[in-house]
């Protein structure tokens, strides 16, 4: 059986994976790791806990001794390192807390990974590394070999943790491989992020803040997808390798905020309240997955007008879920960020 280390266990995709790895009866062992800060929530995976093939640990990656002692304590063999600081808005009002846990706890995680030796390292990043793509090209997607070019702080240190996982590889032939996503949706998604609060905002008579003029572009990715293309890519990838992750729902805003409305009942007079654009919000980013699925033979299997609903129907079905993560000190961020100037 082996011996998975999942840091980042309780946020949105990590405990996604989790559920994911728990519901198929793989067999493995998962030493899950959190800290538990704002957007890591042990109700996440609270009916887990008790299961003999998941052992919890709350702590930080950049721990050095703890994680040594998880090694110790668990015959690590593998690493599923999703564990960072996400949101971009957070970035821009404080950067450190993102070059501490992205760069530093990156870098405490190769290195003892490194010392203790692993079979397989997953470097779970992002596709805003890659900068911003022209919306007058609707052909031009990230690629693999796409130059980093990263806009804000929050992407900026996911690049420099690319770069060290990069280097861990080519330095000192750690079996790393890198992934790189579009912009996820799902179940137990931080409320904070575009698509649950504008659902849950919906259900609670607010407004969705919709940015500047609503024409930035994403590709959406279910959440259960990313989660099977990161398993596939432990399984079956090569070390050294990065593979992108795309969902191949490339969709402004607007229109995101127009299927919403849409399957809520809502209408736009009433829904969307027009906010001030985020500081060097990038324009269009486009995923080109074609190497993971010619190479590994993954691709999305949900698509955008089911998994929307699928997620709108969670959120109503788990209200006490986001109802108590949305008060306190949320509500105090969200006030500074989302009021109107």
């Amino acid at each position: 059986m082996r011996s998975i280390l999942v840091t980042g266990a309780a946020g949105f995709i990590g405990s996604n994976f989790v559920r994911m790895l728990m519901s198929r009866g793989e067999d493995v062992k998962l030493v899950v790791l959190d800290k538990l800060t704002y957007a890591g929530n042990i109700a996440n995976i609270q009916d887990l806990i008790d299961d003999e093939k998941l052992f919890f640990v709350k702590g930080d990656i950049c721990d050095a001794a703890l994680v040594e002692q998880l090694w110790t304590n668990h015959a690590i063999n593998q690493v599923v390192h999703f564990a960072a600081e996400s949101h971009v808005d957070r970035s821009i009002l404080s950067s450190g807390p993102f070059v501490q846990t992205n760069v530093v706890g990156t870098q405490v995680l190769l290195d003892v990974a490194k010392a203790k030796g692993v079979d397989r390292f997953v470097h779970v990043s992002t596709d805003e590394v890659y900068g911003s793509l022209p919306e007058d090209k609707p052909d031009v997607k990230f690629t693999e070999e796409t130059s980093l070019a990263p806009n804000s702080p929050y992407s900026a240190s996911k690049a420099g943790s690319d770069c060290l996982a990069r280097s861990y590889f080519h330095t000192h032939h750690l079996p790393v491989m890198i992934t790189r996503c579009s912009n996820n949706y799902g179940p137990y998604q931080f409320p904070e992020k575009a698509l649950p609060l504008f659902i849950t905002n919906l259900m609670e008579g607010k407004k969705i803040p919709l940015y500047g003029d609503g024409m930035n572009i994403r590709d959406w990715l279910y959440v259960e997808d990313h989660c099977d293309a990161i398993w596939t890519v432990l399984n079956k990838g090569t070390p050294g390798e990065v593979y992108n992750i795309g969902g191949n729902n490339e969709m402004t805003n607007r229109k995101i905020v127009e299927t919403i409305l849409r399957e809520m009942g809502k209408t736009w007079d009433d829904g969307v309240q027009y906010v001030k654009d985020r500081p060097g919000h990038d324009r269009r980013y486009a995923i080109d997955a074609s190497k993971i699925k010619r190479e590994l033979g993954w691709e999305p299997k949900h698509r955008w007008e089911q998994a929307i609903k699928t997620t709108i129907q969670w959120f109503k079905d788990h209200q006490d879920w986001w109802r108590a993560i949305k008060s306190g000190e949320y509500l105090k961020y969200y006030d500074q960020q989302y009021t109107q100037r």
